[in-house]
């Protein structure tokens, strides 16, 4: 397990000091405490079980921001093979905020971009956090053309706080970068799954998840401002951001409600970070699942239902006054 506890984890690290304790003095004193070892490992795993299947909305967007939390270069290596990246938008430069290329799932080819976040320092401002700038949009634009053209799928793995807001960002014009991008993602011919595996941040997620299918994995969140902002703007204070979160219904099972997403993909008790092989297995099993449904579709109902999908977002049912 990642040596970074999330603060509702407390219980968990307790335990697991203790554990860590009762090894150590079996093995200087010579004393089989096998069976109080067994009973502590136990507890320790209905303890975790326990508090990650009662997890707040506000606990879900802390472990979507775990340091070890798997990113779309991850899942890439893990779930893929014969992958090759593509770089650039063909315009300005290449953004490393935004990754992806050509790729086989279980032989079945396919196109596959997302986010990509940085580990230290030097990789995160490589890729600057995972906050796009136009070009990053750009390049993924280019790369659903290219699947477009050549007939495979896209799968958008999506895992950023927003699009970079800085002045460079204007100056190469992000908003109309992230609108051309939602114009033309209706046009693709293609299957288009998107799945939010961490952060879906504003128009920075949306830029890059427009699909057929929107799925999420089980602690991502999906929001049109982060928690601390919309706490800052309603309450004045980021000390509410626990608050704004249950209020934005931003996780999985509170999207399906409202149609905003359509599958949560169940993660590893503690998170995908703790097993990134059983994770991405979860994911890649989902698309495959929903690539099969979607293959079978004319072009025009891949485009039609793409259409109606996004359409039907936001139609609620209330009396008039």
């Amino acid at each position: 397990m990642s040596v970074v506890i999330l603060p509702f984890e407390a219980p968990i690290a307790e335990l697991e000091s203790k554990l860590h304790e009762l090894e150590a003095f079996s093995k200087e004193q010579d004393i089989d405490v096998s069976h109080e070892i067994n009973r502590m490992k136990v507890k320790i795993e209905e303890t975790r079980n326990s508090i990650y299947a009662n997890l707040t909305a506000w606990q879900k967007v802390q472990v979507a921001r775990h340091p070890d939390r798997p990113y779309t270069m991850d899942y890439i290596n893990t779930m893929t093979t014969d992958f090759v990246e593509i770089h650039g938008d063909r315009i300005h430069r290449d953004d490393r905020a935004i990754v992806g290329g050509f790729a086989k799932i279980d032989g079945r080819k396919v196109m596959i971009f997302g986010s990509q976040k940085g580990r230290d320092t030097k990789s995160n401002v490589e890729c600057n956090f995972g906050c796009a700038h136009p070009e990053g949009y750009r390049k993924a634009l280019r790369l659903m053309r290219l699947a477009d053209k050549f007939g495979v799928p896209v799968i958008s793995l999506i895992d950023t706080k927003g699009a970079y807001a800085g002045l460079e960002s204007e100056e190469r014009h992000i908003a109309e970068a992230i609108a051309v991008n939602l114009r033309e993602s209706f046009n693709i011919k293609v299957p288009i799954i998107c799945i939010i595996i961490g952060e879906g941040g504003s128009g920075g997620a949306l830029g890059i998840g427009i699909g057929n299918r929107i799925l999420m994995m089980e602690h991502a969140y999906y929001s049109v401002i982060s928690p601390e902002g919309c706490a800052a703007i309603l309450w004045k204070d980021r000390a509410f951001s626990d608050k704004a979160a249950e209020a934005l219904k931003i996780t999985g099972p509170d999207l399906i409600k409202l149609k905003l997403a359509d599958e949560v993909i169940p993660e590893p008790t503690g998170g995908a970070h703790v097993n990134l092989a059983a994770a991405a297995e979860n994911l890649k099993q989902a698309i495959l699942r929903n690539l099969d449904e979607l293959e079978g579709k004319s072009t025009e109902e891949i485009l039609q239902d793409r259409y109606d999908k996004f359409r039907a977002m936001g139609e609620f049912e209330g009396a008039i006054a």
